[in-house]
């Protein structure tokens, strides 16, 4: 398959690429590494006559300090994987960057890339004879959602593993266009459409993510797919809490790949709040996040398994941040080991 034509611009600041952006907003894509959206321009799932690349912008690049870290969109995964702040202060965003795609592809893909990662559906990730043959869907070119015939919205799933873990550690993101920035919590960027699942506006660039302090914290990001690389999460758990001693203090649980964006488990974080992390609690805390799961049957596994797996993926990551020994678990779901630190210090913290 080969690209269509485009025009690629090159700006060396973020204030350029806006005002390129904003000329024409409607037929103009940003691109970063490019994983998702070159070989979505190869199937024509999406054909901008401008392409504007971000590699060129230092600033998108960095990490910086602060009251917790602002993470620059353009960061590739690798850095971020590489980065000791992430790994020791946000060990659940380092095990979620971590297991995106294979080495090759976190060299090239960027956190921002993958905040923004577009939906996924078995009837629209094919080629463009094949979703020709059953007459397209309504995420592209079509007008019905072949998942679920009757349904008004597209029902493509956020395939992410970057963002339900942001959301649980209470990330907010910067948008930069050139009428200026705005700020907002990274739970407001994700709408449940599965074609209109950013409330980004087409003139705006994702420039920064910032993670707050998280003093006491610990967090955990659990993934369900069906190669040990490679693949995209089906089904995922995000789990961020505080902890004294045993008793939850505080706590967030965002799920993955189970809607059209990430979806927060507020039932189960009640649950938890001021109990003691028990064996039952954590079962009880689990099933209840399974049910606002409503996984489609528009991707890998069945449907029905992959929603009795959001109950085991919440349930193997509280017991991960209460401080259990999970490595074998770990080992056998994700086929990699995924400390975020030595054995030995990993159940002291």
């Amino acid at each position: 398959m080969r690209l269509p034509g485009f025009r690629y611009r090159a700006p060396r600041t973020i204030e350029d690429a806006a005002a390129w952006l904003a000329e024409q907003p409607a037929d103009s894509m940003l691109l970063a590494g490019g994983t998702d959206l070159l070989p979505n321009m190869k199937r024509r799932q999406q054909t901008p006559s401008t392409i504007i690349g971000l590699s060129g912008i230092g600033a998108l690049a960095e990490i910086r300090n602060g009251d917790g870290l602002t993470i620059g969109a353009g960061v590739t995964l690798s850095n971020l994987v590489a980065d000791p702040r992430i790994r020791t202060s946000y060990a659940g965003l380092w095990q979620a960057a971590a297991q995106v795609a294979t080495p090759h592809l976190r060299n090239m893909g960027t956190i921002g890339g993958n905040v923004c990662l577009d939906t996924r559906c078995t009837y629209y990730d094919q080629n463009y004879e094949w979703r020709k043959s059953i007459d397209f869907c309504m995420k592209r070119d079509g007008k019905t959602c072949w998942v679920a015939t009757s349904s008004p919205k597209c029902l493509a799933v956020s395939s992410t593993d970057t963002a339900p873990m942001l959301q649980a550690l209470d990330a907010s993101v910067t948008l930069v266009s050139a009428g200026g920035a705005r700020v907002l919590p990274i739970a407001d960027l994700f709408a449940n459409d599965g074609m209109h699942y950013l409330t980004r506006q087409r003139d705006e660039i994702l420039a920064s993510i910032a993670v707050p302090a998280l003093d006491g914290w610990r967090s955990a990001y659990w993934k369900l797919r069906r190669r040990g690389a490679f693949d995209f999460p089906v089904a995922s758990a995000a789990v961020a809490a505080r902890l004294d001693g045993r008793r939850v203090v505080d706590a967030r649980i965002v799920l993955g790949a189970v809607s059209s964006r990430p979806l927060s488990a507020d039932r189960a974080v009640a649950q938890l709040l001021g109990q003691e992390l028990t064996d039952d609690l954590i079962a009880s805390a689990g099933a209840a996040a399974a049910e606002i799961a409503k996984p489609m049957d528009n991707t890998d596994f069945e449907l029905v398994w992959r929603k009795k797996m959001v109950r085991a993926l919440v349930s193997a990551a509280l017991h991960e941040i209460r401080g259990d020994d999970m490595r074998a678990r770990r080992l056998q779901l994700a086929r990699q080991e995924m400390l975020s630190m030595p054995a030995s210090t990993s159940a002291a913290r």
